[in-house]
């Protein structure tokens, strides 16, 4: 059964940091229900074993073996595997999507073969595995134990799974990131400029100028897209900047709360906390342990 030999693959090749031998595929392998919450990147998560919620803003996703979930922007999630054990942990296989490669497949599609869409998808989708997609998978994790063929096949299959989603279900997500003047790609770059200048307070009114949109419609794709308001998004960028500081400087606190923007550090600490389960003095000990952890 193809979902059996992808999980025996993910389990085999899975490693610390997710990297394998094939460019732009992270493997993934979770013995525990522990949350994390991470920025996104565009990227097609396909469940091998196990089931998983992810969180955006006020929005929970569920998916499990069988199911693939894409995210089109970089958006600030939490998730975590619901049941992960030593014994059957949960697996997963990344691929990270490119916006050029879309670009390029969707330019050399005949004319008409895709719909014209023009809603912004939300930042998350999530989509039951067609068998073509899980054996593209399948074959593509085989070639981890086949070196002599890797660099010629990889880029193959990889091609062909891109196909496989930018025509499936839940294609309109997959091809905005390849379209530059898609409501998506103003929505991006408007994301691009809020992790930039995330330490900056600023107009919603202003960014919709930068952007070229009436204030309505931005603020309307904005919350479609990232399931939260500009100033939330910016507020989460700071928070896990945050904790990425405070991860080498676990005691520096008032500090680093000013470093990402907050004028007063018990705002900071009640925003932290309520975001990450527990306060920055107490939650940056646990990242700093895991960073180590990880190192070792």
């Amino acid at each position: 059964m193809l979902l059996d030999e992808l999980s025996t693959l993910v389990a085999r090749h899975a490693r610390a940091g997710g990297t394998c031998a094939i460019e732009n595929v992270l493997l993934g392998r979770e013995e525990s229900h522990s949350p994390s919450s991470v920025l996104t990147g565009t990227a097609m998560v396909l469940i091998a074993q196990g089931a998983k919620h992810l969180a955006l803003g006020d929005r929970v996703y569920e998916y499990r073996a069988g199911q693939y979930l894409v995210t089109s922007l970089a958006v600030p999630v939490t998730g975590r595997f619901t049941d992960a054990t030593p014994q059957r942990p949960g697996l997963g296989l990344c691929l990270l999507l490119q916006p050029s490669d879309i670009a390029e497949i969707m330019l050399q599609a005949a004319p008409g073969t895709f719909p014209q869409n023009d809603t912004a998808p939300s930042a998350i989708t999530v989509s039951d595995a067609s068998d073509e997609l899980l054996d593209a998978a399948v074959r593509l994790l085989r070639l981890l134990d086949q070196p002599r063929d890797r660099e010629m096949l990889a880029p193959l299959i990889k091609r062909e799974i891109l196909w496989r989603l930018i025509t499936s279900e839940q294609g309109a997500a997959v091809r905005q990131i390849g379209l530059a003047d898609s409501k998506l790609s103003d929505i991006a770059r408007a994301v691009q400029w809020i992790r930039e200048n995330y330490r900056e307070p600023f107009r919603v009114d202003d960014l919709a100028v930068l952007i070229g949109m009436s204030t309505s419609a931005f603020y309307r794709n904005f919350q479609a897209v990232t399931q939260m308001s500009p100033i939330q998004f910016q507020k989460k960028i700071r928070l896990h900047e945050a904790r990425l500081l405070l991860a080498a400087h676990p005691k520096d606190i008032a500090h680093i709360a000013y470093l990402v923007g907050y004028d007063s550090p018990s705002q900071f600490s009640r925003e932290y906390r309520r975001h990450f389960g527990a306060p920055p003095s107490q939650d940056a000990i646990g990242v700093a342990a895991r960073t180590a952890d990880d190192k070792d």
